[in-house]
């Protein structure tokens, strides 16, 4: 059960029905261990880089955090999810160009890890929206998802008309080859969890990179692993290509990841 917060107040009907109807905002998803987040710096940019491009305002990093942190003691949850979702009561669809004040929603729950048997994944022709916002527009995003799972699979991995990987449902894709680690280029939402990684990576001297990846090359490709929030999971097959598998590449992004601090909130 979730605790939900607006403007730093227990949110009213009111609030959660203008989130609700309207379906116009943006948001981002982190863990909070102990009153510490890892990438909490990448979290503000992302709410901050969001209400400048859907409400054409600013909103302060400190009052998030502010309300954030206020709604996490609240929940009385040591490891807590908490999604912080950025709306405006004020925005109106007849007039979308006007400057409006930002709401903040927050939603709190006690966390759980991403487990589960290694994932096999339908290839799917879709480009999400505005990719380099993570928006409240996610009907596609899960509908897609059911599809695959009615057809007998466990998520869907999104790839363009040239076939070439963008990116999962609601995670990011990374591959291995034995040496390094390649992250599919494409226009994907670039998930904190992906870019702590990669930040990790560096930090241990991990040879990675970025470059478009097509279907037919995934045979070059040892391991593959889905990230996001939620933490890793690693990827039995892509279509028809199975991987091996590789327990030192999922060492190696553990490691990655350890090597992230912790900000507090």
């Amino acid at each position: 059960m979730s605790a939900v917060w607006c403007n730093g107040q227990p949110a009213g009907a009111d609030a959660l029905a203008a989130a609700a109807l309207v379906n116009y905002g943006h948001f981002t998803s982190l863990r909070c261990v102990d009153g510490a987040v890892q990438g909490l710096d990448l979290h503000l940019a992302r709410l901050q880089e969001g209400t400048r491009a859907l409400f054409a305002s600013e909103l302060d990093p400190a009052r998030v955090r502010f309300e954030a942190r206020q709604a996490w003691e609240a929940a009385g949850h040591r490891d807590a999810w908490l999604r912080l979702t950025v709306f405006s009561r004020a925005f109106d669809f007849r007039a979308p160009l006007r400057s409006v004040a930002p709401d903040v929603l927050v939603s709190v729950s006690p966390a759980s890890d991403w487990t589960g048997q290694p994932m096999r994944v339908q290839p799917v022709v879709f480009r999400r929206h505005r990719p380099e916002i993570k928006h409240v527009g996610t009907f596609a995003l899960f509908d897609l998802r059911r599809q695959a799972m009615a057809d007998g699979w466990d998520d869907a991995v999104f790839v363009d008309d040239a076939r070439q990987l963008i990116e999962g449902s609601t995670w990011n894709l990374c591959l291995w080859d034995g040496q390094g680690f390649t992250w599919p280029a494409g226009p994907a939402l670039r998930g904190t969890q992906e870019r702590l990684l990669q930040q990790g990576l560096d930090t241990l001297g991990v040879s990675q990179q970025v470059r478009a990846v097509a279907l037919p090359e995934l045979a070059a490709f040892t391991a593959a692993f889905a990230c996001n929030a939620r933490g890793l999971r690693a990827i039995r097959a892509v279509g028809g290509q199975v991987f091996a598998g590789a327990p030192e590449a999922r060492t190696l992004l553990d490691q990655a990841l350890a090597a992230c601090a912790w900000q507090p909130l």
